[in-house]
């Protein structure tokens, strides 16, 4: 577990360091939280739905985090789960690509982001060695990426539609919530809890578990350690 990191952000310390480049139009691939600031223990200040358009400002060089505005808004999106359509394909339609590994095709801004604390989880998400790693250690990364959002379609067939805010497990764990940890990534449908990472059972539920991971509420199926439900 980790403190809440204390982001300083200033108008001098946000810039992009290739003024040349414009603005990019992105879709969300999930429901994605939008935070204050780039990491996943920052605070959450809306969630993007799946299939919203935001436009992205700029993504940082050494970690998996962009800057978007959506519906007026700006924020911090995870960029594994932002699309866009290179400008210069040859084929039409074009194939949409994840923004963040393939941010130099489509000209992405780069931004950097002075006196942010960051975790040393998320730094070694982003196969960093970059950026300050202050306050104590995450526990783990969150395992996800862009195969997690085929898993969560599968799991939310078959797990994630049986619950709802009045469900039993939902209710438990609105009422007894759990101590909030940190981990590298984002939370997602699909996306899988590490191993050594222990889960907080659900009285009178064999299938479900819980933990609370960088501010949100989550059921885990027990079986295969993957989110299923996302209680906001």
């Amino acid at each position: 577990m980790t403190k809440r990191s204390l982001l300083a952000l200033t108008t001098a310390g946000l810039m992009t360091a290739l003024p040349a480049m414009a603005q990019v139009a992105a879709t969300t691939a999930t429901d994605l939280n939008l935070r204050s600031g780039p990491g996943g223990d920052q605070q959450i200040v809306g969630v993007i739905p799946s299939g919203g358009e935001v436009t992205v400002d700029g993504c940082l060089d050494a970690a998996n985090w962009c800057q978007v505005t959506y519906d007026g808004t700006q924020g911090w999106a995870y960029g594994d789960y932002l699309t866009a359509a290179p400008a210069d394909a040859t084929q039409a339609p074009a194939e949409p690509v994840v923004i963040y590994a393939n941010r130099q095709q489509l000209q992405v801004p780069v931004v950097t982001v002075d006196n942010v604390e960051t975790t040393s989880a998320e730094t070694a998400d982003a196969g960093a060695g970059a950026g300050a790693v202050a306050g104590a250690v995450a526990a783990a990364t969150l395992v996800g990426g862009p195969a997690a959002l085929i898993a969560g379609a599968a799991l939310g067939a078959v797990a994630g539609d049986a619950l709802t805010p009045e469900s039993p497990e939902v209710t438990y764990v609105v009422a007894n919530p759990a101590p909030a940890m940190t981990m590298g990534g984002e939370v997602i449908v699909g996306a899988g809890i590490p191993e050594g990472v222990e889960l907080r059972p659900i009285p009178d539920s064999d299938r479900y578990a819980y933990l609370n991971v960088n501010g949100q509420p989550v059921i885990v199926d027990s079986s295969n350690r993957q989110i299923v439900y996302i209680v906001r």
